[in-house]
């Protein structure tokens, strides 16, 4: 498929066009190229060709900064929308990002947006004394520009309770000052270097960091810049890193409406180790420091077991015997990875597909948050056949390049990382454990009383923001409404006193779930409105859903309500919980095709009992 192609699809008002724009921009590097892509597309709307892969409603998206923002906002709106997530733009004008930010009547604030990318000024981050200057003075001077862009962060997100992206500074990359460069905060490469660095340190939960310097950096510092263009139209940067910088943005923003992958499912032969295993023995694979190919696979086992610290879940595929697959993983001195490290480990003669399928209610996740790699592509594709939710990644045939692909594939990329996180392979271990004692219990209600579970319920902490965020936006199974809800926007409940939202975490003689349930509650005259209800499905049954409405109840009367209402709106992974209000006591009061509603009156409300030490914990802002 090329532009010619593409041009017939859209003169013949083909549907097949907005598929085949999707591929071409993905693999546009050419600014020309994309901007052409871009102008198709707008072409495709005055034509009124129906986008059916956009579903999502428009995100308010406002561009403000230091620099001329056309062409770059036309770039971030076509990455955005063929991404599935259409924005409706809003542009400040050149260099008038602080004012647009400071005037609290700016039509900026009109516009409401959901989220403002902003691009300081790079001429304003420079140290204007002397080189030869005490360190404290430069130090304070880079202390306040930083300053500067954290302050204007604050400013949109208190006005907007939007989403805040800015991007840092690109550093020089000319031979100005030499050696000496390094040797004194005043020269422009260390003066940014400092400021980007206490940037990204200091940033608020809102506030997330394109990072300017690292994209240069990656292409290129001579090749970043256009001093003619800057001159000429003030464009602040090269028409390709203009192209980096809008796909930049345009990842970002979509990050803040999903979630990243949560599995990474192993082949074995040729994918964590050189040969085939079955073939040439435990002391034949190619594994280890003793030689190129054995160093490489040892070293993506390495980034992989990196990526299990971030909370990424692992799991293996291979065709197999069971056995024989694990061996290495107990017995091979080199092996990075062992079996405790997996939480599904599948070796035998099925299809792949059928395994990866298998695993999906095992671990209670959607089959598209399974990321698959083989060095095979016949297995690769029967997977993109038969599991088609699945995301694959076929690895070349060089081992040298499999962590490359992987860590360039952008698809395990946190927002931010949390202590839970890093346990969350051992919380499914601790599921198996729990399982195997439920198989051997015929009374539920001695099988609960043994968990010895405790729960915390407690409102809403600013510690805790990043997580409710991460759970709220990747919830999908047992999700009432599927609320989604940016940092900004938790805080923004956290608050509004007519919001009642609260976290319930739970723990047993087994191990710690981590935070497994959050509850918003809206105070509405007399009625409290259930907006967001979501549960990990890895408690369900246990009695937890029956202490949040106990919870629940309590936090309304404490606001004088008199009734709770809820609404299920159905989605394709929430089925679920359909019946989940009507089983918990509420009376069904309409339904359409695109939501039902429920009440609870709570004069008659009696709390029900459990299994479940409670402790609460109020949140009393400092």
């Amino acid at each position: 498929m090329d532009a010619g192609e593409i041009k017939k699809l859209l003169l013949s008002n083909d549907p097949e066009f907005w598929s085949c724009l999707k591929t071409l921009t993905g693999s546009a590097r050419d600014f020309e190229e994309l901007f052409l892509l871009s102008s198709l597309r707008k072409k495709a709307h005055a034509r009124k060709l129906e986008n059916p892969n956009v579903t999502a409603k428009k995100i308010r998206l406002a561009i403000v900064g230091g620099y001329s923002l056309y062409p770059l906002h036309e770039l971030i709106e076509h990455l955005c929308e063929v991404d599935g997530l259409p924005v409706e733009l809003w542009q400040g004008d050149y260099d008038n990002y602080i004012s647009e930010i400071m005037d609290d009547d700016s039509e900026l604030y009109t516009f409401t947006p959901h989220v403002v990318f902003i691009l300081p000024a790079e001429r304003r981050c420079t140290y204007t004394g002397h080189l030869t200057d005490p360190r404290e003075l430069q130090q304070a001077e880079a202390q306040r520009a930083v300053d500067g862009v954290l302050d204007l962060a604050r400013k949109v997100n208190e006005k907007t309770r939007a989403e805040v992206i800015t991007t840092n500074f690109m550093l020089p990359a000319r031979h100005d000052l030499g050696a000496f460069r390094s040797r004194t905060l005043g020269s422009d490469w260390s003066f940014r270097k400092w400021v980007n660095l206490e940037l990204g340190l200091n940033a608020p939960s809102f506030l997330n960091i394109c990072d300017w310097e690292f994209l240069a950096n990656r292409l290129g510092g001579i090749a970043a810049r256009d001093e003619r263009s800057w001159f000429e139209s003030k464009q602040p940067c090269s028409s390709a890193l203009l192209v980096e910088l809008a796909r930049e943005a345009a990842n970002l923003i979509a990050a803040l409406k999903r979630a990243p992958k949560k599995v990474l499912v192993l082949d074995l032969d040729n994918t964590l180790w050189g040969g085939v295993l079955a073939d040439d023995g435990l002391e034949g694979i190619e594994l280890g420091d003793t030689s190129p190919r054995g160093e490489a696979f040892k070293a993506f086992q390495k980034y992989i077991a990196s990526l299990k610290q971030r909370g990424v879940l692992l799991a293996v595929c291979s065709k197999n015997d069971l056995a024989k697959a694990q061996e290495p993983f107990q017995k091979h001195p080199e092996m990075v990875l062992r079996l405790d490290d997996i939480v599904s480990f599948k070796a035998n003669w099925e299809p792949k597909s059928e395994n990866i399928r298998a695993m999906a209610p095992e671990l209670n996740l959607g089959l598209d948050s399974f990321v698959f790699v083989d060095d095979n592509p016949a297995e690769i594709e029967i997977v993109r056949q038969f599991a088609p939710e699945v995301t694959t990644i076929l690895l070349g045939p060089d081992p040298s390049d499999y962590v490359t692909q992987l860590a360039d594939c952008r698809l395990f990329e946190p927002r931010n990382i949390t202590a839970e996180d890093a346990e969350r392979t051992n919380q499914y271990r601790s599921d198996a454990q729990r399982k195997a004692l439920e198989a051997t219990v015929t009374d539920m209600a001695s099988y609960l009383e043994s968990l010895e579970m405790e729960s915390v319920m407690s409102e809403f902490v600013p510690v805790d923001v990043p997580r409710l965020s991460q759970l709220i936006n990747k919830s999908n199974q047992f999700n009432l409404t599927t609320h989604r809800r940016s940092e900004a926007e938790v805080i923004a409940v956290m608050n509004d006193k007519n919001f009642a939202g609260f976290s319930v975490r739970l723990k047993d003689r087994f191990g710690d779930h981590g935070l497994i349930s959050i509850i918003i509650g809206e105070k509405v005259g007399d009625t409290m409105k259930i907006d967001t209800w979501l549960m990990s499905c890895r408690v369900l049954k246990r009695g937890v859903e029956k202490e949040v409405l106990n919870e629940l109840a309590r936090l309304a009367k404490l606001k004088n309500c008199t009734r709770l209402e809820g609404v299920y709106l159905p989605t394709s992974k929430n089925e679920m919980v359909r019946d989940f209000y009507g089983k918990m006591g509420f009376t069904l009061t309409a339904e359409s095709e695109t939501k039902r509603e429920f009440e609870l009156k709570l004069e008659n409300f009696q709390p029900a009992t459990t299994k479940i030490k409670i402790v609460r914990r109020a949140y009393e802002p400092s």
